[in-house]
């Protein structure tokens, strides 16, 4: 039965008009964008909305992303600053805030000022293993979708659905997005890390 992507999805192939190439594509751009909304959060050393903005805080019995609850500008040279809009949410966003990137925040009525320290070169190095870790667990991911395709592919030709040679194609074409979606998490990595480095 095909369900919603979780972490290790359960492949769906459309035998009958064999849309295993879509399949992949669509399984590898779900784990890219998963990892790509993992390390965003990673703080560089310059500030960015994206530190706080999808940060969940507990509003009126919900919990809401911090965009949702305010504007976020950053103030150069080392300043994220949030709007809040509502009076009630400013002691909940600073405490969350505070918690999430282990520095302290303070408010000025409705302005939360979040003030972001020089990294040394020891957060730096953590910050970088932290990321390749990230990036390993995303590629081991993606070979999970991959060897799972082509194990339902040997099934399909053992049963007579497809040829030896259609399989080989098939294959080829995987292993082509494969390449992509490597790079892809390489670039990802060497962007994420020239940010912490600067």
């Amino acid at each position: 039965m095909c369900g919603p992507f979780l972490i290790l999805p359960v492949l769906c192939l459309t035998i009958g008009d064999m849309d295993i190439k879509k399949e992949l594509q669509v399984k590898l751009a779900e784990i890219s964008k998963f990892f790509k909304d993992e390390i965003g959060p990673i703080r560089g050393s310059r500030p960015t909305p994206a530190l706080v903005e999808d940060i969940q805080v507990e509003y009126y019995g919900q919990r809401l992303p911090i965009k949702q609850l305010g504007s976020i500008m950053v103030v150069p040279p080392r300043e994220v600053q949030i709007n809040v809009w509502d009076a009630n949410a400013v002691g909940a966003i600073v405490k969350e805030v505070s918690s999430r990137l282990s520095i302290s925040a303070a408010n000025d009525g409705n302005t939360i000022h979040v003030n972001l320290p020089s990294l040394t070169q020891e957060r730096k190095n953590e910050l970088e293993k932290v990321i390749r870790s990230k990036a390993e667990d995303t590629r081991i991911k993606s070979r999970t979708v991959r060897d799972e395709i082509k194990k339902s592919l040997n099934e399909m030709e053992k049963s007579g659905e497809i040829t030896e040679d259609e399989k080989f194609e098939l294959v080829e074409e995987m292993q082509k997005l494969m390449d992509g979606f490597n790079k892809d998490v390489d670039a990802m990595v060497d962007k994420k890390m020239a940010e912490i480095n600067e």
